[in-house]
């Protein structure tokens, strides 16, 4: 039997180039995906992709990060990190979903948030703190997928949902572990040790009550066998998305505000 990855292989596995991006899911389960762009204030941010499909009969509202497998393609898109534009065209979308109705699915795979002069310039904070206040508040079922890396607030901007679901070699955290070993110990060099205690895989996040189902991955990663990990996030969607299409628009928005207003909270032993 194999032994269990650590933390640092499961980044290594959900930073693979190969690894299945935001295309490669649009092809496989949304096939008439029509793509919607720009925000209506600066411009169009190709670092996110989001537009309408269909998902087994039913019009969604589908929107991403993106990351390309070249480095051709990653400089098309800056490497999966968006812009305030990208944030306000998925809020722009996002609020065209609530008029119609329509479930939101988003995927995410980003190293984070441009970080950028311009992006800052431009309202990167305002921005995706619009995004978490707007996503908090709307009435139909938002579903958000981590495909690979999920870190900060640039994925966040996308995760205010009702069900977070999770690759199993994805990982979800506050920044990334290059980051957290050079605030911590001065020293990027540690960032496997970091891995470690960042509390960022799957598995863990699925215990502490931050996410809500693990996706199954085949063995070594997606990238190794991509219809296998199509075939399971469809599986994984169709059941969330039954079970919160049974609910009404203010429960849907209330249980999404509790959901996160209920993560971190410890509770208090009485001494016997």
């Amino acid at each position: 039997m194999a032994e269990p990855l650590t933390a640092a292989r499961r980044v290594s596995i959900a930073r693979h180039p190969q690894r299945p991006n935001m295309e490669d899911y649009l092809q496989a389960l949304f096939p008439d995906f029509f793509a919607l762009r720009g925000d209506r204030v600066c411009g169009e941010d190709p670092a996110i992709l989001g537009g309408i499909a269909r998902f087994h009969g039913q019009s969604v509202t589908v929107i991403g990060t993106r990351k390309g497998k070249t480095l051709e393609e990653n400089l098309k898109v800056n490497f999966g990190m968006p812009n305030p534009e990208g944030y306000r065209k998925a809020l722009r979308l996002m609020q065209q979903a609530e008029k119609f109705r329509r479930p939101i699915i988003t995927l995410i795979d980003t190293s984070g948030a441009y970080p950028g002069m311009q992006a800052e310039e431009h309202g990167q904070g305002e921005a995706i703190a619009r995004n978490l206040y707007e996503m908090s508040r709307l009435t139909v079922p938002v579903i958000a997928v981590i495909t690979g890396e999920g870190n900060s607030g640039g994925a966040l901007a996308l995760a205010v949902a009702n069900r977070v679901l999770m690759l199993e070699n994805a990982v979800y955290a506050i920044l990334s572990p290059e980051g957290f070993s050079s605030i911590l110990w001065k020293d990027a060099s540690r960032h496997e040790e970091a891995c470690g205690l960042m509390k960022m895989t799957a598995p863990e996040l699925k215990a502490m009550g931050v996410i809500d189902d693990v996706i199954p991955e085949p063995a070594g990663g997606a990238h190794l066998a991509p219809e296998i990990a199509f075939r399971e996030v469809e599986r994984s969607l169709l059941l969330h998305l039954s079970q919160l299409n049974r609910q009404k628009g203010s429960a849907l928005a209330a249980d999404r505000y509790e959901k996160f207003r209920s993560m971190g909270q410890l509770s208090r032993r009485e001494d016997v």
